[in-house]
């Protein structure tokens, strides 16, 4: 379930009600443009904000602190409003009967005041009353088009700072370099494997391919985008690929190989197909096979690896997930991530959680990324990720990908190279247990 609140103006709506963050309950067109649906999502749920789109590309709706319910009552709040946008400039129309602020209205969506409804009588259509408990003009707050394409509706909720960091982490400059050495100088336990591997696997849009492009950059020394990546609905990743990370422009290949996949869908039948995942933990798959979502690799396909050597398998798992989904990820997604997590399980292939988007998902980090672990909100998103994936606390980290930027920042490079340093150690764990397995045999 994606924002179509875009986020400048998700910033814009912020600034107006302190240090907050939006999250998304209600979407019409997944849950449905009718009143019942609306309050399933949404009663209960304090403060909001309740957004409308039409098709003439106005964005305009409502804010109260109070609950919704089906009360059929008016309710007060002084502090509600009304808002617009013009470009990228939010106009705010505060209420002038606190009284008549909202109304509960079982066959309805947002009402505010007997002035404006998105969802109105269970149907995808505004009403608006200007001068009923709030002033704006008709043409400057939707332009008249009363038909709606879209309506959301969101939580309003605080971002507040814990007293200390719950995770330590040095963000010295001499530390960051540290890190960049030891990765530098990392060699897996077994003298057969000279490069540990690595998958990538998350839904499409999670940044699995900007996560390379992040770490690629810091190595280089500037922001490079070597991976395809990007905003869409499906996945740009085609192709299973093997990217190999340079100390430099001219540099040695690092001791980490990244391998890259198409991206999970919901949906049955669309992105990665769970068999190839098998397929690639195996050591089957070649670089650059492309990906037949209608039917798994099998051991006729062209460049199929049939006797993989250890270096060839996958030696640690990373589910790439987005922190400002985590609450709304869907069912059927988060069933093919556990199919997948019992199958690296049963292989035992250890299996770290990346959260990305740390940022977008929290005001205090977009403030300042060493708040990362002085983030509440951070935290619990991380509980909740290791509860829905299965996974101890231990094992999620967050980052912030490279992805506006123009140049480094030495405390996304930090924590970046953090998560680096994670995966090798959970490499050296597989490689443990398998020297741990050879040893019982030969006793």
């Amino acid at each position: 379930m994606n924002s179509m609140l875009t986020r400048s103006k998700q910033r814009t709506i912020c600034s107006q009600l302190g240090r907050v963050k939006l999250q998304l309950l209600y979407k019409a067109s997944i849950h449905g443009f009718t009143g019942p649906a609306f309050h399933q999502q949404c009663d209960n749920r304090c403060p909001t904000v309740s957004v409308g789109y039409n098709a003439s590309g106005y964005v305009f709706g409502g804010y109260t602190k109070q609950p919704f319910s089906q009360s059929a009552a008016y309710v007060n709040d002084d502090q509600a409003f009304l808002f617009t946008f013009s470009g990228e400039k939010l106009l705010k129309y505060p209420v002038t009967g606190s009284g008549y602020a909202v109304k509960m209205i079982a066959n309805s969506g947002p009402y505010f005041g007997e002035a404006l409804v998105l969802v109105n009588g269970s149907k995808a259509v505004v009403y608006s009353a200007p001068g009923n408990y709030y002033n704006f003009a008709a043409a400057d707050m939707h332009g008249n088009d009363l038909i709606l394409t879209e309506c959301e509706v969101y939580q309003v909720e605080e971002t507040t700072a814990l007293e200390r960091p719950w995770r330590t982490i040095h963000w010295e400059s001499v530390k960051k370099n540290e890190l960049k050495e030891s990765i530098k100088i990392y060699k897996p336990t077994d003298s057969s494997v000279s490069q540990a591997r690595v998958l990538l696997i998350g839904p499409v849009g999670a940044g699995k391919s900007s996560f390379f492009n992040s770490i690629n950059s810091v190595f280089r020394g500037h922001v490079t985008s070597q991976a395809m990546a990007g905003c869409f609905t499906t996945s740009l990743t085609r192709q299973f690929r093997t990217y190999s990370v340079k100390d430099g422009r001219k540099g040695k290949p690092l001791p980490i190989i990244f391998c890259d996949t198409m991206g999970l869908e919901e949906s049955t039948g669309a992105g990665i197909d769970i068999e190839d995942i098998s397929s690639i933990l195996k050591g089957h798959l070649p670089d650059r096979y492309q990906f037949n979502t209608s039917a798994p690799l099998d051991s006729d396909s062209s460049g199929y690896l049939k006797s993989p050597e250890l270096k060839d398998r996958i030696h640690c798992v990373t589910y790439v997930i987005d922190a400002c989904k985590v609450s709304i990820m869907p069912p059927k997604l988060e069933e093919k991530l556990n199919a997948i997590r019992r199958k690296v399980n049963l292989m035992g292939i250890p299996q770290l959680v990346l959260l990305t988007k740390v940022d977008e998902a929290c005001p205090l980090v977009e403030e300042d990324v060493k708040n990362i672990y002085k983030s509440g909100y951070i935290k619990e998103m991380m509980q909740e990720v290791s509860a829905r994936l299965g996974v101890p606390l231990s094992c999620v980290v967050p980052v912030k990908n490279y992805s506006e930027e123009l140049e480094l920042d030495p405390d996304c490079t930090t924590l970046l190279l953090s998560a680096i340093i994670q995966m090798l150690r959970f490499t050296d764990n597989y490689f443990d247990d398998i020297s741990d397995k050879f040893s019982n045999i030969e006793v």
